[in-house]
Order: structure tokens, then C-alpha cells, then sequence
């Protein structure tokens, strides 16, 4: 049977990627930080019953090696990361300490115990900064220039997985993911915080949305679909590094439009920028080239923006719904 461990286990792409993994009929077990509020720990995975969990951390190598030991996957998931980047300039060296070191530590622990297992490592569009190449796109070959501490700890472990593949021999690959989205996703992430924020507007909850540089453009696509090109990437003969994107580009203006037209709502009259939300370095543009997983996998998302921005109104709704004391 196919066991995979899932680091990062409780946040939005690994509650996804257990429940995929699940129906697959791997046996699935991860790792989740210690936090004095259990209800913040695991409820995005409190459905799944077959999941076995452990508490560990990426700074902590002797959890990793318990982990390891314990379940001897066939398939490692990092997904662990500090994952906000805006926060990166608060908190730098924790970043650091999590997004590049974490990963050094979990190829250790890997390399060790179970050296036969597939090793997928969450890469990130964050690590091109504003490059792009001549056609408005970044790919696997654009110049990696990041202009945040959480791009520059993921180009770390970005080269550090290749640095382990070629040095070891493992089956080690990275996924170069764009902006993905879910009604999972934290809420002081723009898309659910824009939808989330919208939502009350309309039912008279609140009357302003604060954000920060509305002009900025991303490649958004769906956590749900971006899960399945992680396993993809895995069931491959040979580790590589592929990028996976909708190759389509948004402003967080228009990302805005979208939703607040979708209520019936004109965002001009709601929407203000708080100097508080800039990045002391804005990335302006990420769009990227998924062609080659497209092509050679067969990959390709099955949520358009606007069904996954209608995905995450409803459930707003929904919960606002059911919790009327908010």
C-alpha cells in the first residue's frame, strides 16, 4: 500500500492533498505544530478520520526522524512553510529558519530513514520577484530574484532539494506553484480576505475592506486542482521541477470588481489602502508557464477564477449563515 506523510498537514493544500490521497487509498499521516488552541490546529482535517497525526516541527530534526521512522512513507509532502509573504518582513529569521533550514532538515531525516521514498518539495512563484521573461511569462528557467525574505528561504530550499537529487541519488522534486486559492485558505490571505470581508459588507457586518497595493497582478488558480499536480509530479519515472499555474494573470483590483459586482456591490465604495498592508518590497506581476506539466502529465485545473471566487462567496455565505453571532 502506498503511505504518504504530508508535513503541513493542517493547512489548505495538505487538508486537500490527504482527502485526494485518501480516496486514492494511500494510508495518510503528517505532522502538525504543537498550539495551545487545538481547534486552530486541526479543523480544516477534523472530517478525516483515517489520517494519523503527530505533533513535529520543520526546526525540530528529531520529530522528523521519530515521523519517519514511525510511518516510513513512500511518499513525503512538504507543505510546511511560514506561507504568508507579506509577514516574511516581520518575522524574517523564523521564515528563514522554516522555509529553507526546515527543508534541509526534513532531506536529512528523508535521506536517512527511508532513502527509497518520493520527496515532493512546495516551491513557490515568489522566488522570480519581478522577473519575467520576454512573453510576460516565468518558467522554470526565468531568473529567480526574489524580493522577500519567504522568496528567498523558498529559493533556498528550492536549490537545495536539486542539490540532494543529484548528490543522492533521491527521488526529490519541486513544485513551482502560482497563487492557489480555496474557501481553506487563511483569511488574512488577500483572495479570502477580499471575499471574506465583501461578504459582511453585504449582510451589514462591517463597511470598509482595508488592503494594500490593489494594482498588483497575480496567477491564481484553485488549491483543489493544484493538489493533483503534486501527486502527478510524484508518479513520475524521474524527479524534476515543474511549474503549475493557470497561465492566466489578475489585479487584486479586478479580483475585487469580480466579487463585490458578484454581490450586487460597487468595491470603489468599500475598498481603501492601508499603508500597513504594503510589502516593503512590492512584487508586481506573476504569471506562469504550466505548459510542459500540461502536456507531458496531462494536468490541467478544472476551476476557472470566477468558479472558484463563486466557490468561496458561498461558502462565506454559508458560514455567516450558520454563525449569526459574528
Amino acid at each position: 500500500m502506498n503511505r504518504a506523510f504530508i508535513i503541513g498537514i493542517a493547512g489548505q493544500d495538505g487538508s486537500y492533498l490527504a482527502e485526494s490521497l485518501l480516496e486514492k487509498g494511500y494510508e495518510v499521516s503528517g505532522i502538525i505544530r504543537r498550539n495551545s488552541i487545538v481547534e486552530h490546529q486541526r479543523n480544516r482535517v477534523s472530517h478525516l478520520k483515517d489520517v494519523k497525526m503527530e505533533y513535529g516541527d520543520l526546526n525540530d530534526p528529531s520529530s522528523l526522524d521519530r515521523a519517519l521512522r514511525l510511518y516510513r512513507p513512500t511518499e513525503i509532502y512538504n507543505l510546511g512553510a511560514q506561507s504568508h509573504v507579506r509577514i516574511s518582513f516581520d518575522v524574517p529569521q523564523f521564515t528563514v529558519q522554516v522555509n529553507a533550514l526546515g527543508v534541509l532538515n526534513i532531506l536529512e531525516a528523508y535521506r536517512q530513514v527511508v532513502p527509497e521514498a518520493r520527496f515532493y518539495q512546495a516551491s513557490s512563484s515568489e522566488m522570480f520577484g519581478n522577473s519575467v521573461d520576454d512573453d510576460l511569462f516565468q518558467r522554470a528557467t526565468t531568473p529567480m530574484n526574489p524580493i522577500s525574505p519567504y522568496g528567498c528561504a523558498k529559493v533556498f530550499g528550492y536549490h537545495i532539494v536539486k542539490l540532494y537529487r543529484s548528490s543522492y541519488g533521491l527521488h526529490a522534486s519541486n513544485g513551482i506553484l502560482f497563487n492557489h486559492e480555496s474557501p481553506r485558505r487563511g483569511s488574512n490571505f488577500v483572495t479570502n480576505k477580499v471575499v471574506k470581508t465583501a461578504v459582511q459588507i453585504k449582510l451589514k457586518k462591517t463597511n470598509i475592506l482595508e488592503l494594500g497595493n490593489l494594482d498588483s497582478q497575480r496567477d491564481w488558480g484553485h488549491s483543489w486542482d493544484y493538489v493533483r499536480a503534486m501527486h502527478l509530479i510524484l508518479q513520475q519515472e524521474k524527479p524534476d521541477d515543474w511549474v503549475v499555474s493557470t497561465g492566466e494573470t489578475r489585479s487584486v483590483r479586478q479580483l475585487c470588481e469580480y466579487v463585490f459586482r458578484r454581490l450586487d456591490l460597487n468595491y470603489e465604495d468599500y475598498v481603501v489602502q492601508n499603508p500597513k498592508y504594503l510589502r516593503p518590497n512590492e512584487l508586481d506581476y506573476l504569471r506562469g508557464d504550466s505548459s510542459r506539466i500540461r502536456k507531458e502529465l496531462g494536468w490541467k485545473p478544472k476551476y476557472t477564477f470566477e468558479s472558484m471566487m463563486d466557490e468561496m462567496i458561498e461558502y462565506w455565505i454559508t458560514y455567516f449563515e450558520n454563525n449569526v453571532e459574528e
